[in-house]
């Protein structure tokens, strides 16, 4: 597997927060400002409306990753995607993945194999005889390894940050996912804090029930349940509050 970043919107600094003091009053170019007041915008940006994430993007080329794996990107319906096409092309020498790890002499590791070779060889079969590549893929496994180019906005990217880092996601995707985090990181080194697990971005866990049960860094205090029963009660019974927010120095107070 590799991810390599094509594409990234250069000047995504200063347009993240330029879009967002625009909503406010645009008085100052924020390239020119001094990089602790950059960074202290940025901290603030964490915490407010994140419309302002969606005008910064990322362009990724993921190769040789499973269609398994690919299905379930393609699930992140705010993505864009273009993948290779087991329609057209002849996917004989694209290989495949195997996840399982040996623990015997002959088991579970080496009957995927098996299975996967006897379908990369019927496949190669059914071409050599004719039959069109748009049927002949029919029999080749989902671990077959494929190439598919994505486009997220910051926004997204945050979004899947959360849940895709978690451990509960499946291995693959974790190791994909890491290496994006990595290529945006490289090229945009403020991004930190905006790509993250969700324990780590929000203090709770996005997947509780697999948590307390099987979690290896789970931590008792990212159970917020009795806290939310108490809030839910309180502004339930509180009068209806309307803040009134104002606008200073780029920042909503």
């Amino acid at each position: 597997m590799k991810v390599n970043l094509l594409s990234y919107t250069t000047d995504a600094l200063n347009l993240l927060l330029r879009t967002k003091n625009t909503r406010l009053k645009f008085d100052s170019d924020p390239s020119v400002w001094p990089k602790e007041v950059q960074e202290e915008h940025l901290a603030y940006m964490r915490d407010t409306i994140r419309s302002s994430w969606e005008f910064v993007d990322f362009v990724f080329e993921i190769v040789d990753v499973t269609r398994a794996f690919t299905h379930q990107l393609v699930r992140t319906r705010a993505g864009s995607y273009a993948q290779e096409s087991q329609r057209t092309i002849d996917a004989s020498k694209n290989g495949y993945l195997n996840p399982i790890e040996s623990v015997t002499e002959f088991g579970p590791k080496e009957w995927f194999d098996k299975a996967c070779d006897e379908a990369f060889m019927t496949y190669g079969e059914l071409l050599r005889t004719g039959t069109p590549a748009q049927d002949a893929r029919g029999v080749l496994p989902t671990a077959t390894l494929t190439t598919i180019v994505a486009k997220f906005n910051l926004r997204t990217l945050s979004e899947m940050a959360k849940v895709r880092l978690c451990v509960r996601t499946q291995g693959e995707y974790q190791d994909v996912f890491r290496a994006m985090r990595e290529r945006v990181l490289e090229a945009c080194p403020w991004a930190e804090d905006f790509i993250e697990v969700a324990c780590v971005a929000d203090g709770t866990c996005a997947f509780p029930r697999y948590g307390k049960e099987q979690c290896p860094i789970y931590d008792p205090r990212m159970d917020l349940s009795e806290l939310k029963k108490e809030t839910a009660i309180k502004f339930w019974s509180a009068p209806r509050h309307v803040a009134v927010p104002i606008a200073k120095s780029g920042k909503t107070m």
